[in-house]
């Protein structure tokens, strides 16, 4: 039951872009059809599932025992990055219809602050492997079901014929900001 709660929190009352507005770049800058937010939530479910998970085992077993723990954030930046390519030049490998899936968004991943941020909020939270990978995993859908709605809400707002000053970026803004407040709604949920 435990778990459950995690992960209703972490995609519905504490989403990672609504509520804590970690990972806004992407978005914003890949939310203008339904298709592209797909890839990308589903590139960053994966991604941040693998990069919590290393960045917890190396900070458990190297910085910590090394006592250079003061170090996890460019340690993690580290590993994020080189865990990414990686994955990159792998699916390149093995499966090129994966590979071609993911596309670009992998490599913007890397730049996804969304990543680092949870890498190092499962350590701020003291939550061990398993509970950590489960938060990882239920931000990440956070992440992807905030992307995939405002996608959608803007491939609607397409049709509508909305003020020369406010199309683009001013729309855009106060549409995730309306989104953020109807997540607010979730808040005595859990």
């Amino acid at each position: 039951m435990e778990y459950i709660l995690l992960i209703i929190s972490a995609i519905l009352v504490n989403n990672v872009v609504l509520a804590q507005f970690l990972g806004i770049c992407p978005f914003l800058g890949v939310s203008n059809k339904v298709s592209t937010a797909m890839g990308m939530a589903g590139a960053v479910v994966f991604v941040i599932v693998l990069a919590t998970m290393a960045t917890y085992l190396v900070y458990t077993y190297v910085l910590i025992p090394l006592g250079i723990a003061f170090m996890q954030t460019i340690t993690f930046i580290l590993v994020i990055a080189f865990l990414v390519q990686m994955v990159e030049i792998i699916l390149k490998k093995i499966s090129r219809p994966l590979y071609q899936a993911l596309g670009i968004f992998l490599p913007l991943i890397t730049t996804n602050c969304a990543v680092l941020g949870v890498a190092l909020l499962v350590i701020k939270k003291d939550y061990n492997l398993v509970t950590g990978i489960i938060y990882g995993a239920g931000t990440a859908i956070g992440f992807g079901l905030a992307l995939i709605i405002l996608a959608g809400i803007r491939e609607q707002m397409e049709l509508v014929n909305i003020p020369k000053g406010m199309q683009g970026v001013p729309i855009s803004l106060i549409t995730a900001s309306i989104l953020a407040l109807a997540f607010m709604g979730f808040a005595g949920l859990v």
